[in-house]
């Protein structure tokens, strides 16, 4: 038995509308829920933009690598597999509950690091997900957080509210030739380790590097920054070609992982949105604005664009709530 569902579809670049679907009753290995609040990523922003995502062989909602196109979560209701359901206690809001999937991403990223206690990290990028990588550090055992970012708001942002202990201003100039591009990226590694009151300078660098702006520079600063049997771990989805100096990285018996998304992390990501772990921040402050209810989308796609909003505030998690009825 079918039943009307509205849902926000994009039909092409930044061409958003508000569709009356046609929802299925579930399957008997399907629950229909109800969607409360869903948060905007990256990922849909260049889906919203461009009217693609990356070249990625996986499906999952709001994936936009083969036609059709998988509806994402912008829509009254959605069936979903039974066993890919996890149920929030009562302690987590829906808010909450849409920064969990981001925090998915953070985990994962943990998880390959494998951050012994005491250590150090530093995370470029201090969007939401570099927040809370730098704050999944935290939780798993690095005495000292660094996290490193172009604007000086998000910096303020993460020292204040307990996502890392230092923050650290990336230099905005950008080499034209090849050398002059490590050369620059070098400076920066050597300055984020000289500036940084709580590293031991004589391991030579950090012991694990989050990168999660997918810029070039910052992968090649990050390699100069991780000591010698360091890792950096790849998270940001940035240019896939990129010149890195591989040679620092060999000599210096420096990992560079990859990670992508997240693996069987909803269980530990409730927990630790339960208030389980006293070394986590309050992850509701990451969301700095809310939309409500599916005729807001297209203003929250272009919030979620921006870094600031129009009273100058910082822009980190863009929400969409449904409307109480």
């Amino acid at each position: 038995m079918e039943q009307p569902c509205r849902a926000s579809v994009l039909h092409g670049p930044k061409d958003l509308r508000l569709d009356e679907r046609r929802l299925e009753s579930p399957t008997p290995t399907e629950l229909q829920i109800a969607i409360k609040a869903t948060g905007l990523c990256g990922s849909d922003l260049h889906y919203y933009q461009h009217y693609r995502n990356g070249d990625i062989q996986l499906r999952f909602r709001s994936s936009a690598k083969a036609f059709p196109h998988f509806q994402g979560t912008l829509q009254d209701k959605i069936n979903h597999p039974a066993s890919w359901c996890h149920k929030l206690p009562d302690e987590v809001s829906y808010d909450l509950g849409a920064i969990l999937e981001p925090l998915g991403v953070a985990i994962q990223a943990s998880r390959r690091a494998q951050i012994a206690k005491g250590s150090s990290a530093l995370v470029f990028g201090a969007g939401a997900v570099g927040l809370l990588c730098a704050a999944m550090a935290k939780v798993t055992g690095s005495s000292n957080v660094i996290i490193a970012d172009i604007q000086q708001e998000r910096l303020k942002f993460a020292t204040q509210h307990g996502f890392a202990d230092e923050g650290f201003t990336v230099p905005t100039g950008r080499g034209q030739s090849i050398e002059e591009k490590l050369r620059i990226a070098k400076e920066t590694a050597a300055s984020v380790i000289e500036t940084s009151s709580s590293l031991d300078r004589s391991t030579g660098g950090f012991d694990v590097v989050f990168e999660c702006t997918g810029a070039e520079a910052c992968t090649q600063a990050g390699i100069y920054a991780t000591r010698p049997g360091g890792k950096v771990v790849i998270v940001g989805m940035g240019n896939p070609v990129q010149t890195l100096p591989i040679s620092v990285a060999a000599l210096r018996e420096v990992d560079i992982l990859g990670t992508f998304r997240y693996a069987d992390t909803y269980p530990q990501a409730i927990e630790l949105a339960s208030g389980h772990s006293p070394l986590l921040p309050d992850l509701e402050k990451l969301i700095t604005h809310r939309f409500c209810g599916l005729d807001d989308v297209e203003r929250a796609f272009k919030m979620a664009a921006s870094t600031k909003d129009a009273d100058g505030k910082l822009v980190l998690k863009v929400v969409v709530e449904s409307p109480d009825d």
